[in-house]
C-alpha cells in the first residue's frame, strides 16, 4: 500500500473567506458579535459598494446574517456571524496556523 501525502496546508483554505475583505469582516463580526455596517466600512477602509458586495457573497455562503432596522430616524444594516460563519473562521484559522508553522519550521516541499 502506498502512503500518501499530507496535503499542503494551503489546499485547506476557503477561497470564500480567506479574501481579504471577506477575512477582515468575518473577523470583526466574530469580535464584536453584533456590527453595524458603517462601522464595518470605516473599519475596513471601504466604499459602501464594495462592502455590500463582500456581504452578498459571505450571506449567500451562510457565514453572516444581515438585520435591516432604524436606529431613530436612520436606516441602518447589522451583521452578525452565523454558527457555519464562526466555524468557517475557525478553520480558516487553523489552517493558517497549519501554514505558518510549516514555513516556521521548515517542513519540506512534497516530493514531486
Amino acid at each position: 500500500m502506498t502512503e500518501q501525502p499530507e496535503q499542503h496546508p494551503v489546499t485547506g483554505l476557503d477561497d470564500v473567506v480567506h479574501q481579504r475583505v471577506r477575512l477582515g469582516i468575518l473577523t470583526v463580526a466574530h469580535q464584536a458579535r453584533r456590527v453595524e455596517f458603517g462601522f464595518l466600512r470605516t473599519a475596513l477602509g471601504l466604499t459602501a459598494g464594495n462592502l455590500s458586495q463582500h456581504l452578498s457573497v459571505l450571506e449567500k455562503a451562510g457565514l453572516v446574517e444581515i438585520e435591516k432596522g432604524y436606529e431613530g430616524k436612520r436606516a441602518r444594516t447589522w451583521l452578525s456571524l452565523t454558527p457555519a460563519g464562526d466555524r468557517a473562521l475557525r478553520d480558516e484559522v487553523t489552517q493558517l496556523k497549519r501554514l505558518i508553522h510549516q514555513i516556521e519550521h521548515g517542513s519540506s516541499a512534497p516530493e514531486s
